[in-house]
Order: structure tokens, then C-alpha cells, then sequence
């Protein structure tokens, strides 16, 4: 039997997930690594904890499962997204800590391009918004402010990348620069049409195309990883972006499919097929992957924080001390009691797009108690998501019948009941909520040669549970407009 393995570099974890030949787990290991929070609205990662977490990763995976690393047919890397690393080309030494997706230093950045009337030349191009959310900004940022960055990178003295790069660079044979198209296409650097970096986005937000990586379908050859790794030469065949991992590991393989990934954030994706579907409701154009045919597209939704709220409860406010205690203090209450929580800590995504938001909780009472405030995060979760999919069923066209479920938190009852309730679809959440890891893991395994195409792949089956909006919630619908009212008080509180 052979095996494949799964890089899966999330924002708060670092994660290796071993399958066999039929996408079972066989084992898996994950680690935490440290947030850097230096100041309000900006975030950061030390490089080498995402390096050194990965691979201590790999190693107890690999060590669980008994195997040998000669048995690992090949490796796929999905990655958190927009998160920027620049590096010198040499030493391989990053010139400061990476800029992650959630960090708001370059709203003014992104100001300044709406203020040039450059918002439609942008979409138009690359997808996207002019949001800090995306890599361009962050790039520019560091290159502007960080001593020495500039010249070095306009010497062809730097390299830049995102995740998935950083990790193929530091674990490859040669050092390898690469990445696949869709991290390629969160970056606002890449024409998501003519599928190349777009000249004309590096002349506005002054990147030199030295830094930039080479750019390969998401299942492709990207090295080998090195022997002293794993202790075996493994082919590097798959990788993506986090939320297309898991639209792929969903086999959402057919235009009008979606699926909602409940991680840090929350990413509605929806499969529109082989040419972009431009919003009118402000979500995000995307590269889903390709397979070596050509690219698919995707809608995306994209809400900032989502399971993260969970980690603030515990972490932040000691209100808890698992995240699994969340279902049982929200079941000990009939409801919030009034009491919504908007968790725009790093400002509010799609459909709002508000790089100056805040968090806010808003119907507190005397009788609020710590079972409110752990059920309002929570349904704030929920209430995200359901943004999104009004304004993603508004684009297509298509009403969804069933909402496909992953990522972490969606292993809360709780929430997933609430949320199909909420929007009044059924909810399915498979059986191996490990979606994005075994995206990455298919996406290696397909051009391995496992399988054929994307059809063999679907064969396969799946098996899970369906969450029926209840009979009875018309109650909970009427709480949306509560939390658009929430929604408001949270925007623009600090001046951009």
C-alpha cells in the first residue's frame, strides 16, 4: 500500500495528516505555534515557527503510523493564504516576521488605491478588493517601511512568497521558488485571466518581479522533498491554498457546489466553472485549481473571524478552558438573551469589506451571563456565514440545497443545527471534517496517478451527517436582523 502526506500550515497550527490509498487517516499530528499581536490590528508569525512546526509535524505523523518514509507515494502542502514572508536569496534568513492574512498595516495602503479610483482596475485584474487582506499590500508595506528592504529587493537580492512557497523553499531539494495558481491568485499580483503575474498590478504597488515566485498548476511537480527530512526522497505533487484544499477535498467538482470551511475564519466557496464570475455583491473572484485542463473558478466569501472567536473566549477572556466546552454552555441557555457579539477584531470581510471595524458586544444585560456571551460567539459564527451565502445565492443565481461543512469548529452540534436553521438548508458535514488536508492529499494523489481524474476520485463515496433546518425556527431567523444592527455599531470605529 502506498501512502500521502499532508502538509496542512494553518494560522494557529501547524498540521501532517498521513492517508492510505483509499484517503483513510491513518495518523496525523498537530502543534500550535505562537501569535504575534504587536500592535492593535496587526499580526505576525515567526517564519521559523511555521518551519519547525511543520516538519516536527511530518515527523510524528510519519513516527505514529509505523510506516517507512519509502512508502509515502507523495506530499501535498495546502497552506494558510496571503500570509506574506520576504527572505534573502542567499542566507534564506527572512527580513522580519511574516505578515499574516488577518494583519490590518496597510489599510492605509488600500486607502490610498480606492482613493485613486483603482478599485475596478483591481477586481477586474486579479478578483480581488483593495483590502489589507491580500498579499500586495502587506508586500509593499514591508518594502516601504522595513530598513534595507527595498534596495535589497530591487538588487534581486530577496525572494518573496507566500506559505506554501516558504515551506517548498526550506524543505525541497535546491530550494525551489514556487507556487501554485491558487495562492498565486490571493496575492492582487496575478491576472487571474491570462493566468500570469500582472505587469501592471506590480507597477502600482511597486513590486519588483525579481521576488516573485514561479507559478505551477496545483497538482504538479514541485521537487523532492529533501532526504534529511523524512529520511526518504518524496515527490512534492499537490499543493493549494487552504479554502480551494478544501472546496477540492469536498469534491465540489461541479459548478454551483460549496462548501464552508469553519476555521479561523469562515470561507464560503462556490465551483462557477471554467470562466470567472465577476460579484456584484462584493465577494472575491478566485482561482479553485487546476488540475493540468486548465483553470476553475471559484466565488468566495471570506469572513475573518470565525473559530477564532472560540480561541479569544478561552484564551483572551478565560471563559472557558477547551474549546469543546462551547456546545454545552450554548445548550445551557434557550438563547443569547439579546446578546450579540460581532468579532471584527481585524475589521469585517465579505460582504461588508470594512478595514476600520471593531469588535463590539451589544445587548448585554444584568443577566447576561458567561452561557450568553459563549452562545452569542458562537451564533456570531453562524450569522457570518450566512452573510456570505445570501450574497454568493444573489451572485449565482443558484440556491443551494445543502451547504457543505468543514474545519474545526464545525465539529460543534450546536453550531452546525444553528446554522442550518439560520439559512434554512440542510447541512452536511462529512465524515472526515479533515477536508482541507485531504484536498491537498487528492490533489498529490491525482498526479501520482492513483487516480485518473476527478470523476474516479468522486466514486469514492463519503459518508456523514445532515444537520435539517428545525421546524420551529422562525425565531432564530428574526434574530438576523438583530445582528445586522450589532453588524453597524461595529463598523468604521476606527477613522480610516
Amino acid at each position: 500500500m502506498k501512502y500521502f502526506l499532508a502538509l496542512d500550515q494553518g494560522t494557529t497550527s501547524s498540521r501532517s495528516v498521513l492517508f492510505d490509498e483509499h484517503m483513510n487517516i491513518v495518523s496525523s499530528a498537530q502543534r500550535e505555534f505562537r501569535q504575534i499581536y504587536p500592535q492593535p490590528g496587526w499580526v505576525e508569525h515567526d517564519p521559523y515557527d511555521i518551519l519547525s512546526t511543520q516538519t516536527e509535524t511530518m515527523r510524528e505523523a510519519v513516527a505514529r503510523s509505523g510506516i517507512e518514509a519509502g512508502d509515502i507515494a507523495a506530499v501535498g502542502i495546502t497552506n494558510q493564504r496571503e500570509t506574506v514572508l520576504l527572505w534573502d536569496r542567499r542566507s534564506g534568513k527572512p527580513v522580519c516576521n511574516a505578515v499574516v492574512w488577518q494583519c490590518r498595516r496597510s489599510a492605509d495602503i488600500c486607502s490610498r488605491l480606492r482613493a485613486e479610483g483603482l478599485e475596478e482596475e483591481i477586481a477586474g485584474r486579479t478578483g480581488l478588493l483593495a483590502d489589507a487582506y491580500f498579499s500586495g499590500t502587506k508586500l509593499k508595506w514591508i518594502l516601504d517601511n522595513v530598513p534595507g528592504a527595498r534596495g535589497a529587493a530591487e538588487k534581486g537580492e530577496l525572494l518573496f512568497g507566500t506559505v506554501d512557497t516558504w515551506l517548498i523553499w526550506n524543505l525541497s531539494e535546491g530550494r525551489r521558488h514556487l507556487t501554485d495558481v491558487t495562492n498565486a491568485s490571493r496575492t492582487m499580483l496575478f491576472n487571474i485571466r491570462s493566468m500570469s503575474w500582472d505587469d501592471e498590478m506590480l507597477r502600482i504597488l511597486g513590486i519588483p518581479r525579481s521576488l516573485l515566485p514561479e507559478v505551477l498548476p496545483s497538482a504538479a511537480e514541485y521537487g523532492l522533498l529533501r532526504k534529511e527530512v523524512l529520511g526518504a526522497e518524496i515527490p512534492v505533487l499537490g499543493v493549494a491554498g487552504d479554502q480551494q484544499s478544501a472546496l477540492f477535498g469536498q469534491e465540489c467538482y461541479s459548478p454551483g457546489e460549496a462548501k464552508n470551511t469553519y476555521g479561523t475564519g469562515c470561507f464560503l466557496l462556490m465551483n462557477t466553472g471554467s470562466k470567472p464570475v465577476r460579484s456584484q455583491n462584493k465577494l472575491l473572484t478566485t482561482v479553485a485549481w487546476d488540475v493540468g485542463n486548465g483553470p476553475v473558478y471559484a466565488l468566495e466569501g471570506s469572513v475573518f473571524t470565525g473559530g477564532a472567536v472560540v480561541q479569544w473566549l478561552r484564551d483572551g477572556l478565560g471563559l472557558i478552558r477547551e474549546s469543546s466546552e462551547t456546545e454545552g454552555l450554548a445548550l445551557s441557555v434557550p438563547d443569547s438573551g439579546g446578546v450579540f457579539l460581532v468579532p471584527a477584531f481585524t475589521g469585517l470581510g465579505a460582504p461588508w469589506w470594512d478595514m476600520y471595524a471593531r469588535g463590539t458586544i451589544v445587548g448585554i444585560t444584568r443577566g447576561t451571563s458567561r452561557a450568553h456571551i459563549v452562545r452569542a460567539a458562537l451564533e456570531a459564527i453562524a450569522y457570518q456565514s450566512a452573510d456570505l451565502l445570501n450574497a454568493m445565492e444573489a451572485d449565482s443565481g443558484i440556491k443551494l440545497a445543502t451547504l457543505k461543512a468543514d474545519g474545526g469548529a464545525s465539529a460543534n452540534d450546536f453550531l452546525m443545527q444553528f446554522q442550518a436553521d439560520l439559512v434554512g438548508r440542510t447541512v452536511f458535514r462529512p465524515a472526515c471534517i479533515e477536508t482541507t488536508a485531504l484536498g491537498a492529499a487528492l490533489l498529490a494523489a491525482l498526479k501520482s496517478g492513483r487516480f485518473t481524474s476527478l470523476e474516479s476520485i468522486a466514486k469514492r463515496g463519503g459518508t456523514g451527517r445532515e444537520f435539517l433546518p428545525s421546524a420551529d425556527a422562525d425565531g432564530i431567523r428574526r434574530s438576523f436582523s438583530g445582528w445586522q444592527r450589532a453588524v453597524e455599531r461595529s463598523r468604521n470605529w476606527v477613522c480610516g
